[in-house]
C-alpha cells in the first residue's frame, strides 16, 4: 500500500533478486522439510533482524497441503520482551489483504453475480465519471489497469474516530483517470477498495463480514480479520509496529480503504489461505473456489511485455529460478510482508516483519532469494550478444516517471522527484539510479535480447518498448507499474535546476538587501535612484519575500502531509498557498517588468542589469514550477 507521501512508491515491493553472483546449480539441493528449514532460517533470521534493526518477524511455509514450518523471530513488544509466535501474534500484511478481496470477487463471479467484463458503474450507487470512451471493468481493476491516478490522503488515519465509511471514502475521493482502462498498469489502492465495495453491494454484507463468512470461517482462520479496530479477543495478540526496533512502538494503523490493506492475521492462519489456493480452492474438504475458478485466478490476464512477469486475476507473477511463482507483497508504515506461491512445487512461503528497519535493503526479498537458492538452485543461461546493444542503450537513456503517480494535486511533486534515470555504462551495460543492491551500489544490466536486459550476476530483468504514442516505456519484473520516458520539461534535473536557481536568486536578493544598506551607510554612499526606481526596487524585493514564504509554506505543508495526525489541518494550507501562488504570479509579472526597465536604463551598471534579468528569470522559473506541479490549483484531495 501507499502509506504517506514520503513512502510513496515503496509499496508493495515485489521480491527482487540479490545482486550477488548466483552459485552454480547443485545436483542435490536439500529437501524442503521442517528440519532443514529450521536449521536454515534459525541461522539466517536472528542476524538479519539484528543487522537491520527489526523488532520481529514471522515465517510460514506450506507444502503439499500441509503447514511444514511456522516460527516467530524476535519480539512483538520490544519493551516487554514479548516473543513473536506463529499462531498467537497478529501481523498486518498490508496489500496482501487484496488477495482476500480478489478471492471474494471470483467467488461472486463463479456464482454469476458479478460479470468481470461489465462496466463497474452498473454495480455502484454513484458514478465513476466517463473518460477515454471506455468503461472500467473488474478485470481492469484486478490487473491495476483502471487508469486512476494515485490517492494518498486518508489511506491511513490517526485513529478510529477519524475513520469514514468505505462508501464515503470512495465517493469523496474519486481520483482522476490519467490512462485509458486496460492499457497502462498503475497500481491502485482506490480501485481495489472499489472492488471491495462492489462485493459489499452485491452480497448485501460489509466486505469484512463477507470475507469472514466465505473465506475465514471455511478455512478456520479464527485469528484473522479485516475489522478495525480489532475485536476485543484479538487485541492482546496484536504485534506492535516499529520504524526500527530501537525506536518506540507505534500505534495500531487504521486503513480507511480497508479492502486494500486492513488484514490482521497470524502466520498459521494465512498458511491455510495459501494451502487453499495451492490446492485449487480446497482446504480440508472445504472449497472456497471451484477448481476451474482457482486455476483461472492464477492464470495470466494482462501483460505489457510477454518476456516479463504479468498480472493474473489479482495475484501477480514473480517467477524466478526457473519456477512460475505468483504472489503479492504488502506494506503498511511499519509492517512489511510477502506471500509467494510456487505453483508447480505446491509450496507457499509467507513472511512478515513488524518493522521497516534501516531501509537500506529489502530483507524479505533477500530472504526469499536465499530460500529459492537453497531449495531450487538455478543458473540462468549465458547472455547472448546483441549486435544493436550500444544503439539500444543510447535510445533508452534518460529520465522515466512511474505510471503509479499523482498527477492533479501538489503531490505530483513526487512524480518528478521520483523519476528514475537510465544511463549507459562504459562497459556497455545500463544502470538505473534507483535500482541498488544490498551493498548500496547501483545495479548493472546487460542486454540479452533486443531491449531486454538482465542484471549482471543476477536474475532481475528490465524490458523496454515504445507505447502507442511512440514514447519509450520501461518495465521491471513487477507487472503493476511501468516507467514512461519524460520530455525536457518534465526532466528531474531540469526541474531541480529551475527550482534551485529561482530560490537561490530570490533568497540572496533578500539577504543582501539589508547587507547592502549597511555597507552603504558605513561608507556614506547613497543609492542614485529616482523615487520611481526606489519604489520598483522595494516592490521587487517584496515579490522575492513572497516567493520565499510560498516555498517555506509548501515545505511545511509537505511535512504535514507525511504526518497522519496533521492531515485534517492540511486543506486550509493548500487553499492559502494556492492564493499566495497566484499573488506570486502577479509578482513574477512585476519582476519581469522591472527587469525590462532596468535593461533599458542607461545609468545602471552591467551588474545591476544582470541581477534584474536573473531576478526576472528566477520569478518566471518559480512560477512555472508551481503551475506545472500543481502548487496553485487548490486541490485538497490527493
Amino acid at each position: 500500500m501507499t502509506v504517506t507521501l514520503a513512502a510513496f512508491g515503496t509499496a508493495p515491493v515485489p521480491a527482487q533478486i540479490a545482486p550477488s553472483q548466483i552459485p552454480p546449480a547443485r545436483s542435490t539441493p536439500p529437501e524442503l522439510n521442517a528440519t532443514d528449514l529450521e536449521v536454515f532460517l534459525d541461522g539466517l533470521m536472528p542476524s538479519q533482524l539484528q543487522r537491520e534493526d527489526i523488532a520481529g518477524a514471522v515465517i510460514a511455509v506450506v507444502k503439499n497441503g500441509k503447514l511444514i514450518f511456522a516460527k516467530g523471530y524476535g519480539f512483538s513488544d520490544v519493551a516487554k520482551r514479548t516473543p513473536v509466535t506463529p499462531d498467537a501474534t497478529l501481523f498486518r500484511p498490508g496489500s496482501i489483504s487484496k488477495l482476500f478481496t480478489w478471492t471474494s470477487v471470483m467467488q461472486l463471479s463463479e456464482q454469476g453475480k458479478l460479470d468481470l467484463d461489465k462496466d463497474v458503474n452498473e454495480y455502484l450507487d454513484f458514478k465513476i465519471p466517463a473518460a477515454w470512451g471506455k468503461p472500467i471493468t473488474l478485470k481492469n481493476i484486478m490487473t491495476h489497469t483502471s487508469g486512476f491516478e494515485e490517492v494518498g490522503r486518508d489511506l491511513f488515519v490517526a485513529d478510529a474516530q477519524h475513520m469514514h465509511s468505505l462508501d464515503r471514502f470512495l465517493k469523496d475521493y474519486v481520483p482522476a483517470r490519467i490512462f485509458p482502462p486496460g492499457v497502462v498498469p498503475a497500481y491502485s489502492n482506490y480501485a481495489t477498495a472499489l472492488a471491495g465495495y462492489i462485493v459489499q453491494r452485491v452480497s448485501g454484507k460489509p466486505l469484512s463480514q463477507y470475507v469472514q463468512d466465505n473465506i475465514l470461517t471455511p478455512l478456520q482462520m479464527v485469528r484473522t480479520t479485516l475489522v478495525q479496530p480489532l475485536p476485543n479477543n484479538l487485541k492482546p495478540m496484536m504485534s506492535s509496529g516499529y520504524n526500527k526496533a530501537s525506536d518506540k512502538a507505534e500505534s495500531f494503523e487504521f486503513v480507511e480503504p480497508y479492502p486494500a490493506g486492513s488484514l490482521s492475521t497470524t502466520a498459521t492462519d494465512i498458511s491455510r489461505f495459501m494451502i487453499a489456493h495451492l490446492q485449487n480452492g480446497e482446504f480440508e474438504g472445504k472449497q472456497i473456489l471451484k477448481p476451474e475458478t482457482a486455476k483461472l485466478m492464477h492464470s495470466r490476464l494482462f501483460n505489457t511485455d510477454d518476456r516479463l512477469n504479468g498480472m493474473n486475476y489479482g495475484f501477480y507473477e514473480e517467477s524466478q529460478n526457473g519456477k512460475r511463482i505468483i504472489g503479492h507483497g504488502g506494506d503498511t508504515m511499519y509492517f512489511h510482508s510477502d506471500l509467494h506461491l510456487i505453483l508447480e512445487e505446491n509450496v507457499g512461503f509467507f513472511v512478515s516483519y513488524n518493522s521497516a528497519g534501516k531501509g537500506e535493503i529489502s530483507p524479505r526479498s533477500l530472504l526469499f532469494h536465499e530460500f529459492l537458492e537453497r531449495y531450487y538452485p538455478y543458473t540462468p543461461p549465458a547472455a547472448a550478444k546483441v549486435q544493436s546493444a550500444a544503439e539500444d542503450a543510447k535510445s533508452i537513456e534518460g529520465f522515466y516517471k512511474m505510471s503509479r503517480r499523482f498527477d492533479t494535486s501538489f503531490a505530483s511533486l513526487l512524480t518528478v522527484l521520483g523519476e528514475a534515470e537510465v544511463t549507459l555504462n562504459t562497459d556497455g551495460t545500463i544502470s538505473i539510479d534507483l535500482a541498488k543492491g544490498p551493498d548500496g551500489q547501483v545495479k548493472k544490466f546487460e542486454e540479452i535480447a533486443p531491449l531486454l536486459y538482465r542484471e549482471v550476476h543476477g536474475q532481475e530483468h528490465l524490458g523496454f518498448r515504445k507505447d502507442a504514442s511512440g514514447r519509450w516505456e520501461g518495465r521491471e519484473e513487477f507487472p503493476a507499474i511501468v516507467f514512461q520516458k519524460v520530455g525536457f520539461f518534465e526532466n528531474k534535473t531540469v526541474n531541480l535546476a529551475v527550482l534551485i536557481f529561482g530560490l537561490v536568486v530570490v533568497s540572496l536578493t533578500l539577504l543582501f538587501w539589508p547587507v547592502a544598506a549597511i555597507v552603504r551607510k558605513h561608507y556614506g554612499r547613497k543609492l542614485e535612484y529616482s523615487r520611481s526606481d526606489c519604489r520598483w526596487r522595494v516592490l521587487v524585493r517584496l515579490v522575492c519575500l513572497l516567493f520565499v514564504i510560498f516555498a517555506l509554506g509548501w515545505a511545511e505543508a509537505i511535512s504535514m502531509a507525511n504526518d497522519i495526525t496533521k492531515l485534517n489541518r492540511l486543506s486550509p494550507w493548500i487553499i492559502g498557498l494556492g492564493i499566495l501562488g497566484h499573488i506570486c504570479l502577479i509578482g513574477a509579472i512585476i519582476a519581469c517588468f522591472s527587469g525590462f526597465r532596468s535593461v533599458r536604463a542607461s545609468k545602471l551598471s552591467r551588474w545591476l542589469k544582470f541581477h534584474a534579468v536573473a531576478l526576472a528569470l528566477a520569478a518566471i522559473g518559480l512560477t512555472w514550477f508551481a503551475m506545472r506541479w500543481n502548487l496553485m490549483n487548490f486541490r485538497t484531495h490527493f
